[in-house]
């Protein structure tokens, strides 16, 4: 098949590209840079995909049967008018159009199953509020014309090559033998999906009849509190965490960030829960979900060889750990 990978040089869309490339597939990059990570055989559009003029003379004289839609443009935003005008601008007969979106798009709560309605256009975050709009968009095109769309909504993703300092967090510390800092009481919950679980989807809806005008959970199906993740991470590292819980209100007054320096639990790994439930992805794609423990310790092993040699400022985390163990110690 001729298919076109917009954005497709990170993280998802690189292990996504691999393996179309391993089944003989045309394959297409459509992102902002000049070049690739890919070689000869893949070809390189130079477009910005916020701007349907730029993608529509990028992939002049071309045509496609399939697109895969990764890009988000962490800067300025992607909104669902911005992704309907992309979608509309790509040239071909196209049997599938597989968009990225996330979890976030349910807006908020717990145990979300597909069909139930996502985050309105007034809510807060505006990532919520473009992955919501953005399938909407897309849904509507099905509904209006049967345009081939199949959405993926997961939640936390790990694994090798995470760009987001998430993962490799919580390794840095306890191979540095440092007190992890738990926010709150820690029974937040997380859910994860290992990287390999959400391409393989990917792969399986490019010619399975019945996703098209379907989205689809995927990810682990059990939910975690922060302890239990931290838990996680020691286990694949074969260590034990120590931890410390911190009032998350000490954390805002030292100025804890939960998106950037100075971090205190991982990149964007203290928010709101989102959950979902898991079940469509299994039936209609026949597929066995990868445990969190089996992820993470195939994860860890590719850290230990490649991971970045960052040197973190602890001076926060030090300060926070300080101020927690000089609080009072409620008794009943």
């Amino acid at each position: 098949m001729r298919i076109l990978v917009i954005g497709g040089t990170l993280f998802i869309g690189k292990q996504l590209v691999k393996r179309l490339l391993a089944a003989e597939h045309d394959v297409t990059v459509l992102h902002r840079k000049g070049e690739h990570p890919f070689g000869k055989r893949v070809r390189n559009a130079l477009a910005d995909r916020n701007d349907a003029a730029t993608v529509r003379t990028a992939l002049t004289g071309q045509k496609f049967d399939a697109v895969y839609d990764f890009a988000y443009d962490w800067e300025r935003g992607t909104t669902g008018q911005q992704v309907e005008a992309c979608a509309r601008a790509i040239p071909g007969d196209l049997t599938r159009y597989i968009f990225m979106s996330s979890v976030a798009a349910y807006g908020d709560g717990l145990n979300h199953a597909e069909d139930e309605p996502l985050a309105s256009e007034a809510h807060e975050n505006p990532y919520v509020r473009n992955k919501a709009s953005s399938e909407r968009a897309l849904f509507r095109m099905f509904h209006e014309s049967k345009f081939p769309v199949v959405t993926m909504r997961p939640p936390f993703v790990y694994g090798p090559e995470n760009p987001f300092y998430r993962e490799a967090f919580f390794w840095d510390r306890l191979k540095a033998g440092r007190t992890i800092i738990i926010p709150g009481d820690g029974n937040r919950l997380m859910q994860f999906v290992y990287v390999n679980d959400l391409v393989e989807a990917c792969i399986r809806a490019l010619d399975k009849n019945t996703a098209p005008g379907r989205a689809f959970n995927v990810a682990d199906e059990k939910a975690l509190t922060q302890i239990e993740v931290v838990n996680a991470f020691a286990k694949a590292a074969g260590r034990e965490a120590e931890m410390v819980k911190v009032p998350r209100g000490m954390i805002a007054r030292a100025g804890g960030n939960a998106f950037g320096d100075p971090m205190y639990f991982g990149e964007y790994y203290d928010v709101p829960p989102i959950t979902m439930l898991i079940g469509r992805v299994k039936r209609v794609f026949n597929m066995t979900l990868t445990p969190f423990a089996d992820g993470l310790k195939e994860t860890y092993k590719h850290w230990q060889r490649h991971g970045e040699d960052r040197k973190p400022d602890f001076k926060l985390e030090d300060d926070l750990i300080r101020q927690a163990r000089e609080l009072p110690i409620m008794r009943a």
